[in-house]
């Protein structure tokens, strides 16, 4: 997928060219992972470009600096004003930002705590749907992954870092070489966990239901979206182990993320989800979700940062 990138990258405290944003080969971050990321979208209203739960998306992104012990060189406010910054010098109406924090050159060892400076950089691209231009409307056919998430006492997932994604990076490549749009991995004790870069839902008989925290996942952003809208809805809500045969007995299924949104699941393993279509309940939570992104419903819960 051809990526339109911004023509400025903000870029340790300041705003550089696009091409002017290098890295040192000898940073620690390209040998160990050792970097701390988030995904955040920017939406075209009318009243304006506006960017979605930008706090929501900071407080995990220090929070996940805590967790490994990454000292954030700017405070969270400051942060804050740079996003909103650069989505307005670039132009973009809509866009993709992706904060990201890493360790620079300085040590190879594997406590870098005290000899490699930690960095920031902002970019920001323009990117459609992360599934296939098709796939908010159609729904996508998935597998399920021979690949696990890491057991609980391993890595950290609630922490959105770099060297994490080396597992989701196999979960999507076998996916695609097997033939599917995307993989669901499980979690060390076989229940279902999440897609390879999203968090999953599936409806049964009215009840929407999502695997919790505790079965590695991250704590996806548009997923405590998802289970407002619910609430604000009706829809009943249930956040408990889900087992994997019940994944083919769902009347329907989706995945949530800030690159994916909402995007309705068809098939696993061949197995059509429901009617093998988007169903009603997933169609009801995205008519919400994107009218209030895109400015058409009201902002009742403040997810909006408008761009000057």
């Amino acid at each position: 997928m051809a990526l339109k990138n911004g023509k400025w990258v903000w870029f340790n405290g300041e705003f550089v060219h696009w091409d002017d944003a290098k890295v040192h080969a000898g940073a620690h971050a390209l040998h160990y992972g050792s970097s701390i990321f988030e995904g955040i979208r920017s939406y075209e209203t009318k009243d304006g470009t506006a960017i979605f739960c930008l706090d929501q998306h900071l407080d995990r992104l220090y929070g996940s600096c805590k967790i490994y012990r990454m000292e954030m060189p700017f405070p969270k406010e400051e942060l804050r004003r740079a996003i909103v910054e650069l989505v307005a010098r670039n132009g973009h109406r809509t866009c993709y930002i992706r904060p990201l924090v890493f360790r620079g050159l300085g040590s190879f060892s594997l406590d870098p705590r005290r000899d490699c400076p930690v960095e920031v950089a902002v970019l920001t691209i323009e990117w459609g749907t992360y599934l296939g231009a098709k796939a908010l409307e159609e729904g996508v056919d998935v597998c399920v992954s021979t690949w696990f998430r890491m057991a609980p006492n391993t890595y950290p997932a609630l922490a959105k870092a770099g060297g994490h994604y080396t597992n989701s990076q196999l979960i999507a490549m076998e996916a695609r070489d097997r033939g599917f749009v995307e993989g669901i991995a499980l979690d060390v004790f076989g229940y279902v966990s999440e897609g390879s870069g999203e968090n999953l839902f599936i409806v049964q008989n009215g009840v929407l239901y999502t695997p919790p925290l505790s079965a590695s996942i991250l704590g996806g952003v548009t997923r405590r979206c998802v289970m407002t809208l619910a609430g604000d809805l009706g829809i009943p809500m249930r956040e408990e182990p889900i087992s994997r045969e019940r994944l083919y007995l769902a009347d329907e299924a989706f995945f949530t993320g800030t690159a994916a949104e909402i995007t309705p699941i068809r098939s696993v393993d061949g197995i059509p989800v429901g009617e093998g279509k988007r169903g009603p309940v997933t169609a009801k939570l995205q008519e919400e979700f994107f009218g209030i992104v895109r400015g058409q419903i009201p902002d009742r819960h403040g997810w909006l940062t408008p761009v000057r």
